[in-house]
């Protein structure tokens, strides 16, 4: 069986969007080593993600990096994006949780989500989200989107693991329950 697994960068704060504008004095050989561990075969991305991607290492074709970030097939969550053109991706469209349970019933690799702080939201409403890897960073943003909203409702999320980090990140691993 297939399984969704998903990263992101957060703040003590709880603070998960631009992580560009603070995260990078913590990313280290550690966590790159983390973000690597967590880059599966397949990757499946929101379409906010899947356009920013597309569009950053669109142009850099040629580039170690962004030949890495193109080659694996991408399962796109999207109503709205028609088509797909960069790095061998397939939208799905407005049945997409029925394509992802189609998906995750099958024997192939496991799908990895780098952002998409939306979508994992949608994934775990739906029950379809098997890991959530949290990267925290000592670090306190202030301000900024948070991975669950303030006016959210109230469920479980099992801690399957934790582990500092040397820099003092801590790699916290959820389980989150059927809902």
């Amino acid at each position: 069986m297939t399984k969704i697994i998903a990263g992101l960068f957060t703040s003590v704060d709880g603070v998960v969007e631009d992580p560009q504008d603070w995260h990078f004095p913590y990313f280290d050989d550690e966590v790159g080593a983390v973000v690597g561990d967590l880059m599966k075969p397949r990757m499946l991305l929101g379409r906010t993600t899947y356009v920013g991607f597309a569009e950053h290492f669109g142009p850099l074709a040629g580039d170690e990096f962004a030949d890495q970030m193109a080659a694996p097939p991408k399962f796109v969550v999207s109503t709205t994006l028609r088509s797909a053109d960069w790095g061998n991706a397939t939208v799905l469209g407005a049945d997409w949780a029925d394509r992802l349970r189609e998906i995750k019933a099958g024997d192939g690799p496991d799908l990895g989500m780098s952002g998409s702080v939306k979508l994992i939201r949608s994934l775990i409403a739906e029950g379809l989200l098997d890991e959530l890897h949290l990267l925290v960073h000592p670090v306190v943003v202030g301000k900024g989107a948070r991975l669950f909203p303030e006016d959210g409702e109230s469920f479980p999320l099992p801690l399957a693991s934790a582990t500092q980090l040397a820099n003092g990140t801590v790699h916290v691993v959820h389980t989150p329950a059927t809902r």
